[in-house]
């Protein structure tokens, strides 16, 4: 069922023509619904450029304001668990601002790296190599549709667990709009503004995954050709040198793939970095102290998603920073012994580039690794551990 309506995330069989932009469709397509892309037909640019900064103003200007101004005209009709709910969500939305600048900023640099990967998909002769580029598309639509699931999860659930006990999910400041008197109005106005705003938040996280997985797909196919490297007895020295070249091409694309993506997602990942220890602290207080079943259902899975924005890229990037080192233990493991002196010192300068590992920092500071997201994601307990010390939740109570 899934698959019918969602077609790109089957992996398509041989007969069919499959590149490795094509991981991206589902994530162009509603990055383009936001205006973060441009049209196909030049003539509707102004309109386009409109419609973008109309979605900016609304969802990533204008909605945290609304937050502040409540907390500002009607802080003492809150209760301790709407305000951290609400609070949680304006730090992930303040930051949801940054991120999605820097996705839009990086426009330039996305087409940058769909062009490499089209070279590199050139390389892609044998059928075994073309079914990998197929399911590493198929594992990048299913990502989007995965995390866009997750996403509508916690807004739905979050939303019903509030209206079911009488209360706002977000409270957000909607003006000529009393939200006590018009509940169910205000409340579906929440929803519509809240979907849109967390759906953006989905393309911020789910765009370094998804492209970070591609360029590991063509890392592993480059170090299946390394251990190839002459193992046909039919080519000569001359075509095992080429075969040699074509390899150091194919990392050169692989750098300046990556090259291109490290501005966009330093930016990015170093804003999630900031919040998730704090985002998580105040989720974990909410869920323990302050709230019900139904509204702690949803700040659980508020703290699942939030956990989703950082752990697989810093799993990711672990993968390829191991992959670099497979890679110069391939290539020095082929059958280079016999070869003649040209092939022997073009592979030494190789081997040297391969033992660079290819490491992302977020903000040029933090390497993206599974040992920093432990790390920030340990704040969570540092915060909560202050709350019980000092005994705030019973002060708030």
């Amino acid at each position: 069922m899934l698959g019918q309506l969602f077609p790109r995330i089957k992996e398509k069989p041989l007969t069919e023509q499959v590149q490795s932009r094509d991981a991206f469709i589902y994530l162009d397509r509603c990055m383009w619904s936001f205006g973060w892309n441009e049209p196909s037909d030049k003539r509707w640019n102004r309109v386009y450029t409109l419609w973008t900064m109309t979605t900016v103003l609304i969802s990533l200007i204008l909605l945290p304001i609304s937050l502040i101004v409540e907390y500002v005209h009607r802080f003492r009709s809150f209760s301790a668990g709407e305000f951290l709910s609400s609070f949680e969500i304006l730090m992930n939305m303040i930051g949801c601002s940054f991120k999605c600048g820097f996705i839009i900023a990086g426009h330039r640099n996305f087409k940058t790296a769909k062009w490499v990967l089209d070279q590199l998909d050139k390389r892609c002769s044998s059928d075994e190599e073309r079914s990998s580029v197929h399911r590493h598309v198929a594992m990048g639509n299913s990502l989007y549709i995965l995390y866009h699931f997750l996403y509508t999860t916690y807004v739905v659930t979050n939303f019903v667990g509030y209206v079911f006990v009488g209360r706002h999910a977000w409270r957000l400041y909607i003006p000529l709009l009393n939200s006590d008197e018009n509940f169910v109005v205000s409340s579906l106005l929440e929803l519509i503004l809240m979907t849109s705003v967390v759906t953006m938040q989905q393309c911020t996280d789910v765009c370094p995954i998804i492209y970070m997985l591609q360029g590991r797909g063509h890392i592993t196919l480059l170090k299946d050709r390394l251990q190839k490297l002459r193992s046909d007895p039919q080519k000569n020295h001359d075509e095992h040198f080429v075969d040699l070249t074509e390899c150091i091409k194919e990392h050169r694309l692989i750098l300046e793939y990556i090259n291109a993506l490290r501005p966009v997602f330093s930016g990015t990942i170093f804003v999630q970095f900031l919040l998730i220890g704090l985002v998580l602290g105040i989720s974990a207080i909410n869920v323990m102290f302050f709230s019900s079943f139904w509204t702690g259902l949803g700040t659980f899975v508020f703290m699942f998603d939030v956990c989703m924005e950082t752990f697989p890229v810093c799993y990711l990037c672990n993968f390829i920073a191991d992959d670099c080192q497979e890679l110069a233990n391939c290539l020095f493991q082929s059958d280079w012994i016999s070869a003649d002196r040209r092939y022997k010192s073009t592979l030494v300068h190789f081997l040297h580039n391969l033992q660079q590992p290819i490491i992302l920092t977020a903000g040029g500071v933090l390497p993206i690794s599974m040992q920093t997201n432990l790390s920030m994601v340990k704040l969570t307990f540092s915060v909560v551990t202050l709350v019980k010390q000092f005994n705030l939740a019973e002060k708030f109570q």
